[in-house]
């Protein structure tokens, strides 16, 4: 009897590092729910998902800010995916000045930054549960380890999925479910592009899935990269807090008086 493929449901799958997941998953074989918000870059992902070898590919534009209508989406799939890679997110209210983020540019990027994430852990895990397998991967950023005033909600949303990913590993564990956090640098993107200040050590998308790839297949609890940058980052977290803000604003991602 053949081996069953494995079902793995990417969300974000429109965007940079999601793109580059479905198309090394679909090298492997694997059979794919892929969810993004751009229609026709849906489509041409699907397609090319296809080409490389993917056992089938299903799209999916459901509005996951819409709380009915993600559990209608979860709960109508007909087999529980035995991945499932968040990536779905955004960056909002990136500034270089004193003027803060609205409300609800901060409650927009929080939605589906971090309960987003968290609404579909609470309708696939009991799944995964009683089915003694599975694994969900969450989508987290070095800015986890230091909040940027740059980016305050953004940095919050990625601490947060950073911190509810590494206590979902602990609490799936011994149903054997497998959780990874990802915490990537800069990969080279639209929102990658939209940042202020510089970029350093900035991989590109296929260079990002292959890591993550491998990360995942070992189920490693943390995926950080690229390491010189994951150092910095760690470092500003341990440091006395003054040396810190010192040091982001040198490096470019501080604020100023408009």
């Amino acid at each position: 009897m053949a081996t069953p493929r494995r079902l793995i449901l990417i969300t974000g799958a429109t965007g940079a590092i999601g793109g580059a997941l479905a198309r090394r998953y679909a090298s492997d074989g694997a059979a794919l729910i892929l969810h993004g918000r751009r229609q026709e870059v849906l489509s041409r992902l699907a397609a090319e998902c296809e080409q490389l070898g993917a056992e089938s590919v299903i799209r999916d534009q459901t509005d996951l800010n819409d709380t009915a209508q993600l559990h209608h989406w979860i709960d109508g799939l007909e087999h529980c995916p035995d991945m499932a890679i968040l990536c779905a997110g955004m960056n909002l209210g990136v500034t270089h000045t004193l003027e803060l983020e609205s409300f609800q540019q901060a409650r927009q990027l929080l939605d589906i930054n971090l309960h987003v994430p968290m609404q579909i852990t609470r309708l696939l895990a009991p799944r995964m549960q009683s089915r003694g397998s599975g694994q969900l991967v969450y989508l987290s950023s070095l800015a986890a380890w230091y909040g940027l005033p740059v980016t305050p909600s953004y940095s919050a949303s990625k601490a947060g999925i950073k911190a509810y990913g590494e206590a979902m590993r602990g609490v799936l564990a011994p149903h054997g479910v497998g959780v990874s956090v990802i915490m990537p640098g800069y990969v080279d993107s639209a929102m990658a592009r939209a940042m202020p200040g510089p970029k350093p050590f900035q991989w590109s998308p296929q260079r990002a899935a292959t890591t993550i790839h491998r990360a995942i297949e070992r189920n490693q609890a943390r995926c950080s990269f690229p390491l010189p940058l994951s150092l910095g980052t760690w470092c500003l977290a341990v440091l006395p807090a003054a040396l810190s803000q010192r040091l982001v604003s040198w490096f470019g991602y501080g604020v100023r008086r408009p």
